[in-house]
């Protein structure tokens, strides 16, 4: 039995006073040379090392239909690099430059099944909410929903939300303001609430944002060089890059009588051609102020109007082909404008340059404004970003198009794979854009030196599931980083909730060492529940493989279970020798148990040693593993803390965030 508090004993000169595992000859002299005078951690009882928890997300909306989006969410920025570009103010700067962490965190998709969508997903420790966007025809919105006792429970109701659920007439509009910022992040903000909702990372940060209304498209030129002219698709929620125009400027409108682009910067107007960006003319501006920051904006009637730093201003071409600027507002405006559009009202939207800016009301007839939301408006509203640039999208009643291609139910513009009616959505594990790694030691059931490279795999695991969110297949997209093993091992995972039975395909796995049995079906022979093992050695999985597991038939996803299911290594081709996570269990093939020359680390066969340490860890991060005899404890500062504290402190300690990590001791 083990004690409520253990110590292991780790030296100082860890990687001096142990010997590597990539000579596993002498695997038990490692508890000889341990120091038990050196440095010590008293580990909780019990603690099983998980940097991540499965969580239940339950959603329930009775309306028509509905796609929901779920993202983990992070309150944090991300950092996403040191960025030089030409401010609004004209002065070229080199910053941090940071964003919203959480549209990058994409888990899962799904539209209500029978008014109800529940799944089961993994979460980061340091999450403790989840995001959830909905979209209903264009409409969107979102929540930002607390994780207790590991579920979320939604309910969606009508009341208090938009009425286009319910139209009550065949051209009711609604209108959205989308913006965007210098940190590249398109989110919108809803003009009857102020209610702001994610929507897209963006290629580069941009202070510019224009929209085709009829053919759902945005379009925006980035900041920095050579100022790409992006193309956004409302429907497909996708990014394309149109040319790249070598000029940069804060000011952009799509005018809808002639289908062109008008641009603008400092003291000049341009026309750029949207298919293809060619610049098409280009005129002076006379009677700027202020040739700094600001928007462009059609109304309805075609009149143009332009805003920079000293306040809004009316446009007209004279007879000497130039545009006379007419000053509307005064000019001691007590904002700076960075931005504009004209929504269905034909009411004036402004946002101002800030940390985190306010939207402004702004009269075109007498340069008349009010705060409506954000800090200034003292209304309990702070979008705590910054807005470098307005457009107004309009969705009326009949400007979806309901297109179901393939008869399942979801519509194309929600569906993952709108020509298979067996397959519409996915979950990711750890999300759309990330990856995970699981990382082994494999002198199991001796001591081990701890750098946890003997075999790192990274992984993304991909549910493909049906219109009423079953699982129908299972992907693995993974590679093998690291394989600082002196043994020839293998790699598997068992999927505790399903039988052999259930699956009807296996593709992707290597073998090459002639030590494992498979079913016709492709999983492993022998077993209770459905084990595959992906290669019976690791150094076939070095470059990237898809691994592809099929169903006989729809599985509920609770009965299925959450990637990365239970995953782990053969021992050096000895097939009952199974490496697990802490507290996992061993396959019908495993032994958990084991006499060996020297000491048994792991009497109890639960993998977790008799000073409370793991064999395994599984990381939802693209976890950079140890050098060699390198212990985990030396190259991030903060694990011991994590450890000690029993999953309580630095829950986020493997990542990449200032002194968490010693680099130099990291493999690249």
């Amino acid at each position: 039995m083990k004690h409520p508090n253990y110590s292991f004993a780790i030296s100082i000169l860890f990687s001096f006073l142990i010997i590597s595992c990539s000579i596993p000859d002498l695997e038990n002299s490692l508890d000889e040379n341990i120091d038990n005078n050196s440095l010590s951690l008293s580990i909780p009882d019990g603690f099983d090392f998980k940097t991540h928890e499965e969580v239940i997300i339950t959603i329930t909306d009775n309306s028509e239909y509905a796609k929901y989006d779920i993202f983990i969410y992070s309150s944090e920025p991300v950092f996403i690099g040191n960025q030089t570009y030409e401010n609004e103010s004209g002065e070229i700067v080199t910053e941090p430059v940071y964003r919203n962490g959480a549209i990058d965190k994409l888990v899962f998709s799904g539209v209500p099944h029978n008014g109800v969508l529940t799944q089961t997903i993994n979460v980061p420790t340091y999450s403790d909410k989840i995001y959830i966007r909905r979209n209903s025809k264009f409409n969107y919105s979102s929540s930002v929903e607390t994780i207790v006792n590991q579920q979320v429970n939604y309910n969606y109701t009508l009341s208090g939300n938009r009425s286009m659920n319910n139209p009550t007439s065949a051209n009711q509009v609604n209108d959205y303001l989308y913006c965007v910022n210098g940190s590249g992040e398109l989110f919108q903000v809803d003009p009857l609430t102020g209610v702001l909702t994610d929507l897209s990372t963006m290629p580069m940060g941009s202070y510019t944002a224009a929209i085709d209304q009829e053919n759902k498209v945005m379009y925006s030129i980035g900041r920095s060089s050579p100022y790409p002219l992006m193309k956004y698709s409302i429907e497909n929620n996708t990014w394309e890059t149109v040319a790249n125009l070598g000029i940069g400027g804060p000011r952009l409108d799509y005018n809808s009588n002639d289908n062109l682009l008008y641009f603008s910067t400092r003291d000049k107007l341009y026309t750029f051609d949207p298919i293809t960006g060619a610049n098409l003319n280009t005129w002076d501006i006379q009677g700027l102020h202020d040739t700094n920051g600001g928007d462009l904006a059609f109304a309805d009637d075609g009149t143009l109007f332009l805003c920079t730093f000293s306040g809004l201003y009316r446009l007209e071409l004279d007879a000497n082909n130039e545009y006379q600027s007419s000053r509307i507002s005064s000019d001691n405006l007590p904002f700076k404008p960075t931005s504009m559009t004209f929504d269905s009202n034909q009411e004036l939207w402004l946002a101002n340059s800030a940390s985190s800016s306010d939207l402004i009301i702004m009269d075109t007839q007498t340069g008349g404004w009010q705060y409506k939301y954000g800090i200034s408006a003292n209304n309990n509203t702070d979008f705590g970003r910054i807005i470098n640039d307005l457009t107004t999208f309009r969705v009326f009643t009949d400007n979806f198009v309901d297109v179901d291609t393939d008869g399942d139910g979801i519509l194309d513009a929600d569906d993952s794979f709108p020509d298979n009616a067996e397959k519409a959505f996915e979950i990711f594990t750890p999300s759309k854009y990330g990856a995970g790694t699981i990382a082994f030691e494999d002198l199991w059931p001796s001591a081990g030196d701890y750098d946890f490279n003997d075999m790192a795999l990274n992984y993304q695991a991909i549910a493909v599931l049906n219109a009423q969110n079953l699982a129908v297949q299972v992907d693995f997209i993974c590679r093998v980083k690291s394989n600082g093993a002196g043994y020839t091992n293998g790699l598997g995972i068992e999927i505790e909730g399903l039988s052999p039975s259930l699956v009807e395909s296996v593709t992707g796995t290597f073998f090459t060492e002639n030590y494992i049995v498979l079913e016709s079906n492709g999983t492993e022979a022998n077993q209770e529940n459905a084990v595959i093992i992906f290669s019976d050695n690791v150094d076939n999985l070095l470059n990237e493989t898809t691994i592809s597991i099929k169903f006989t038939q729809p599985i509920i996803t609770d009965v299925l279970g959450v990637a990365p299911f239970n995953p782990f290594i053969i021992i050096n081709k000895n097939r009952d020798k199974e490496v697990h996570l802490p507290k996992a269990h061993i396959t019908s093939l495993g032994n958990n148990i084991f006499n060996v020359d020297g000491v048994n680390r792991d009497p109890d066969g639960d993998f977790i040693s008799e000073d409370g340490f793991p064999w395994a860890i599984s990381i939802i991060h693209d976890f950079k593993v140890p050098k060699e005899n390198i212990s985990i404890i030396e190259a991030y500062n903060f694990f011991s803390d994590w450890a000690v504290s029993g999953g309580e402190v630095y829950k986020d300690w493997y990542k990449d965030n200032p002194g968490y990590r010693n680099t130099a001791k990291l493999e690249n």
